[in-house]
């Protein structure tokens, strides 16, 4: 089972970077997701966001070329 928030350390393995940079992008994204009126977790970024965010997983085939 996959858990639900991915880490500094996830981060920066999957995307290649050094950890204080993961940090900056966790960040910017957990502010994302407090403006949309989620609650965050510091460290920590919910696995399926980042992966939309990065990858465009779940959107539309048509929104997704945009």
């Amino acid at each position: 089972m996959e858990k639900k928030f991915i880490r500094v350390d996830e981060v920066a393995k999957e995307l290649e970077i050094s950890e204080s940079h993961a940090y900056k992008i966790m960040r910017k994204l957990n502010r994302e997701l407090e403006a949309k009126g989620y609650i965050t977790v510091a460290g920590r970024v919910n696995r399926q966001y980042f992966n939309e965010r990065f990858y465009g997983a779940g959107r539309s085939e048509e929104n997704a070329r945009l």
